[in-house]
């Protein structure tokens, strides 16, 4: 089969599109036929070795999946040859940026069927990162207020359209690129950051900080007097510590995105529903892959096998 692979960590230049033997199912696993696999800043830090995610070389990147079901592995249940499926993969083995990938079926979900099936590969890591920092750690709850510092990438949009299900009020910054974006994803109040500080254009106290943005400490410090006594700040940004303020009472918490297939299909039945879209910036061909993979991508890049 072909695969986009890396032999040796380092920059974009190490990826390599190349023939790679086809995995086999093993105990508790499917093989899947792969439709669509996407580009996430995190590959470029597993590819650089920044990343403490252990990896045999040489080794195939991408950690969401849509494709169907080629092959059965022993002991699985709840899934046929051709089924349709979607799944956020263990990210320190084997990916998806190949022709077909050998998947844990615990971590897998029908995909959904109101969009193209290439896709959905857009919806698992990055929504469910969403969904366990406003709902699992946050405890977001309808009438609190959100802001939402970096946006305007994929689990920005995700936040935005979960938040404002739960009928949450929504403030979230982000640049002229992406505010179209985060004003379609239904966010209240845009704030943009390259011409505005956020300290003061939030007038009231908010209830949880989500924190997606690359910011200094020192920024990162100065939201925190914005959340109000008893709130939570919330980010993804495990490079650095999450501040908090004891005094207020004022809780952090880190996001470290685990597999769900049951919140997996709970997300998929918004999409089939309508109440949560999934935008895809741009498909690319696998044999591409190398040209395109950088950081800035930001998960809405889907990855197609020719």
């Amino acid at each position: 089969m072909k695969a986009v692979r890396f032999h040796e960590f380092g920059g974009p230049d190490v990826l390599r599109y190349e023939e790679a033997e086809r995995p086999v199912a093993g105990e508790g696993q499917v093989l899947i036929r792969v439709a669509g696999s996407a580009v996430n800043p995190a590959d470029s830090g597993i590819r650089s070795g920044t990343l403490p995610f252990p990896v045999t070389l040489p080794h195939v990147p991408g950690y969401d999946v849509s494709g169907t079901v080629e092959e059965l592995g022993g002991g699985v249940t709840g899934f046929r040859l051709g089924d349709a499926v979607v799944g956020f993969l263990p990210m320190g083995e084997d990916g998806s940026a190949a022709e077909y990938v050998a998947a844990p079926a615990a971590v897998l979900a029908a995909a959904p069927s109101r969009i193209p099936l290439p896709d959905a590969a857009a919806l698992p890591s990055v929504a469910l990162t969403a969904w366990q920092a406003l709902f699992d750690l946050a405890g977001l709850q309808g009438g609190q207020r959100l802001l939402i510092v970096g946006a305007g990438g994929a689990v920005g949009g995700y936040a935005i359209q979960l938040a404002k299900r739960a009928e949450v009020h929504v403030i979230a910054t982000a640049s002229p690129r992406s505010r179209a974006s985060v004003l379609a994803a239904g966010a209240d109040e845009v704030i943009d950051h390259t011409v505005s500080g956020v300290v003061e254009s939030v007038r009231e106290p908010v209830d949880v900080l989500l924190n997606l943005a690359p910011i200094s400490e020192e920024e990162f410090e100065a939201l925190v007097p914005l959340v109000r006594d008893g709130g939570i700040v919330v980010a993804t940004t495990a490079w650095m510590t999450t501040p908090g303020d004891d005094s207020r009472g004022v809780r952090t918490a880190g996001v470290f995105v685990e597999a769900s297939a049951d919140q997996l299909a709970q997300l998929v039945a918004l999409v089939d529903s309508g109440e949560l879209t999934v935008e895809v910036a741009r498909r690319v061909p696998l044999s591409e892959l190398p040209e395109v993979a950088t950081g800035e991508l930001r998960g809405k890049v889907v990855v197609v096998p020719q």
